[in-house]
């Protein structure tokens, strides 16, 4: 495995916390806890995976039972910096309340003043949600005066929001200077780190990073840094049509970024510089229409029709990838090898699963990262069978790049 700037880790992660969650006493202290409750919901407002809930649980938890109060702040979607009930926390209480096992004090604002009225007297015991941080513009602007007025909430404040580490928001990095000496990292957090730490700090190899997904533009910079870094590279999902594309392959309707083809090539050209082999599908479940209903051909990826599309892996793709899977030793997976939200093309990703499951069962480390990855993962019940799921694919994947990451050097400094 090639070096990832240990030394850098190291130096964000070990400094000596002035605080920490697991030996503070938290009795009749009101803590702000920025949690990530960006869950997705169905079509009846319903949650539908509460992963990133039950992992915020303990930290609460541990709030309440030291006899302190918990004020919870996130956001949820990208509303367009006003109020929007598709986008309002209040449809996520039902499944909070049934976790925690207590009724939930909801508010339908973050900085406003009936907010401020409740925390202000809060009660030991009690957990107050606040409305969607990101119907204020402020909040991804980073601003100073908007994380000021958040900080009132709170006597001691709490980032347990590893998916938004990567961003410099009000109630991720700015807030933090509010609380000089008193503020930390929740449990979600220290476990997100600590397998990282396991991944940096191995001398295992091979290490295989297997990215997935809709599109190449969502994940250069993720390839391209992980190419410094892996010694196999497997590329899936929609994206490596864009690769086929680019090496003059017949991909038919499949999605396509013509405007990456020249990158794809150069994405190519440097995995052999770096001597990483790339690994791309050889054959694809095809389709003529986007539907799961329709019928299934199997196609070599390179000769897919004109009038068809390829919509997942193929058996071929699934033997050699699942054979660099089960030789390697540590093992990164961001997103899904095919539309595996429906049946007929879902073969391909809960292979991999299933692979990396095997590999983890024979002392492998897995670390699993990014949404669709880990509904994939909680779809097909895997979750407790691999070394470690991520609830921030984005920051994951840029904490192994060595990026500087503002929620973490918020509570750091």
């Amino acid at each position: 495995m090639k070096s990832f700037g240990i030394r850098y880790f190291r130096g964000i992660f070990f400094k000596n916390n002035l605080m920490n969650i697991s030996n503070y006493n938290f009795s009749n202290k009101r803590a702000l806890i920025r949690v990530d409750f960006n869950v997705p919901l169905n079509d009846s407002g319903e949650v539908s995976d509460d992963t990133r809930i039950k992992m915020a649980i303990p930290t609460i938890n541990k709030v309440l039972n030291d006899g302190g109060s918990a004020i919870l702040m996130s956001h949820m979607g990208r509303p367009k910096d006003a109020q929007d009930s598709k986008f309002s926390l209040n449809q996520i209480i039902s499944c909070l309340e049934d976790h925690l096992n207590r009724k939930i004090i909801f508010q339908d604002d973050c900085i406003g003043d009936k907010a401020f009225e409740i925390t202000s007297s809060l009660n030991p015991g009690k957990v107050v949600l606040l409305e969607n941080l990101r119907f204020y513009s402020q909040e991804k602007k980073g601003d100073k005066e908007f994380a000021s007025k958040l900080a009132k909430h709170g006597d001691v404040y709490i980032n347990d929001a590893f998916g938004t580490v990567h961003r410099a928001h009000a109630s991720t990095a700015v807030i933090a200077s509010n609380f000089p000496k008193n503020k930390m990292f929740g449990y979600l957090i220290e476990n997100e780190i600590k397998s990282v730490k396991r991944v940096l700090e191995s001398n295992k190899s091979p290490l295989t990073a297997i990215v997935g997904g809709a599109k190449v533009s969502s994940k250069i910079t993720i390839i391209s840094q992980l190419i410094k870094k892996v010694d196999h590279l497997i590329i899936g999902g929609g994206m490596a049509y864009t690769f086929v594309k680019a090496m003059n392959g017949k991909v038919g309707k499949s999605l396509v970024e013509d405007e990456y083809l020249d990158l794809a090539n150069e994405i190519l050209k440097n995995s052999k510089e770096n001597n990483v082999k790339i690994h791309l599908p050889i054959d694809s479940m095809c389709s003529k229409e986007f539907s799961n209903s329709t019928e299934i051909t199997i196609r070599k990826i390179n000769e897919i029709p004109n009038d068809e599309m390829g919509l997942d892996i193929g058996p071929e793709s699934i033997k050699i990838f699942t054979k660099v899977i089960n030789s390697s030793q540590l093992i990164l997976w961001n997103g899904p090898m095919g539309v595996f939200e429906m049946s007929n093309f879902q073969k391909g990703t809960i292979s991999i699963a299933h692979a990396i499951v095997e590999a983890t069962e024979k002392g492998s480390f897995s670390l699993i990262g990014g949404g669709d990855s880990v509904a994939a993962i909680n779809l097909f019940n895997l979750a407790d069978k691999v070394s470690h799921v991520s609830t921030g694919g984005g920051a994951m994947l840029e904490y192994l790049e060595g990026k500087d990451l503002p929620g973490i050097i918020a509570i750091n400094n």
